[in-house]
C-alpha cells in the first residue's frame, strides 16, 4: 500500500508560526509533525509515500530528503500557489498512488494510532478513523454504526473524522457530478474537498470505519502545538 500525506495547507490558524514554516514541518516532541507519520507508515510496512505541498513547499525536500532515513521512498508533488484541497489533492496524486487502495493522513494531526490496524483494502470506497470529539469540535462529524458502517444521517452521537483513512481511487470516479459546477471544479487542476465525496459514498453504504480511543490531536493552533510538545517531551524525555 502507498500513502498520501496532506501537506499543502497554508496553516492560517497556526500563524505566526506558519509564516515561515509549513505546518507539517513544525516540531513537536523533538521532530517535525510529518516525521511522526513517516515513522508510523514505515512501521506499518508502507514503502512509498506521496507528500503534496503548496505553501512554503520548497522546504520539504531539504527537511525530508528522499525518505531513505525512514526506509521510504518519498514523492513530493507541488500543487502550485493555491492548494487543491483534499479531494483535488488526491485526484492530482492519483498517477503516483496507482490503482490500489491507499492510506491518507492529514499532515497536521498527531496520533498514537498504529497504521497497521487499518485494513489493506476497504470493503467499499473508504475506511475511516474516527475519534472522540475534541473541545473545539464538540458536535463531531459522522456516526459509527454497530455494523461498522459510517453514516452522515440520523440523530445518534457523532464522532470526529481523524483525518486518517484508506481509500479506493474509485471514490473519485463521480467527483464532477458530486461537486457540481463550482469555481474550484472548473480550475485546472481542479480544487475541491473530499468531504462531499465521503458523504456521497456513505449514502450508498460504501464507507466503513473504526474508533480510535487513544491519543489524537488536531494541531491547529500554536496553543495546541505547545500542549502536544509538552506531552511528548514528558513522555519521551
Amino acid at each position: 500500500m502507498k500513502a498520501l500525506i496532506f501537506s499543502a495547507g497554508k496553516g492560517e490558524r497556526m500563524r505566526p508560526l506558519t509564516l515561515h514554516t509549513p505546518k507539517p514541518l513544525l516540531v513537536a516532541g523533538g521532530k517535525p509533525l510529518i516525521a511522526w507519520h513517516l515513522e508510523k507508515l514505515a512501521a506499518a510496512g508502507i514503502r512509498e509515500v506521496v507528500v503534496n505541498t503548496s505553501w512554503l513547499g520548497d522546504q520539504f525536500a531539504p527537511a525530508l530528503g528522499d525518505g531513505a532515513r525512514w526506509g521510504l521512498r518519498l514523492h513530493l508533488i507541488d500543487e502550485g500557489a493555491v492548494p487543491l484541497e483534499t479531494g483535488g489533492g488526491i485526484l492530482n496524486a492519483l498517477p503516483l498512488l496507482g490503482d490500489a487502495p491507499f492510506l491518507v493522513v492529514n499532515g497536521d494531526v498527531w496520533t498514537d494510532l498504529a497504521f497497521s490496524t487499518l485494513p489493506d483494502a476497504p470493503a467499499g470506497d473508504a475506511h475511516v478513523v474516527l475519534v472522540d470529539n475534541p473541545a473545539q469540535h464538540p458536535r463531531g462529524d459522522f456516526i459509527l454504526r454497530g455494523d461498522g458502517q459510517v453514516s452522515d444521517e440520523g440523530d445518534a452521537a457523532r464522532l470526529t473524522y481523524a483525518g486518517i483513512g484508506v481509500y479506493r481511487p474509485q471514490i473519485l470516479d463521480a467527483w464532477r457530478a458530486v461537486i457540481g459546477d463550482t469555481v474550484g471544479a472548473q480550475a485546472q487542476p481542479p480544487q475541491f474537498g473530499l468531504a462531499p465525496l465521503l458523504r456521497h459514498a456513505m449514502a450508498q453504504g460504501r464507507v466503513s470505519g473504526q474508533h480510535h480511543g487513544g491519543q489524537w490531536t488536531d494541531v491547529g493552533t500554536p496553543a495546541r502545538l505547545a500542549q502536544l510538545d509538552a506531552q511528548l517531551q514528558a513522555r519521551h524525555g
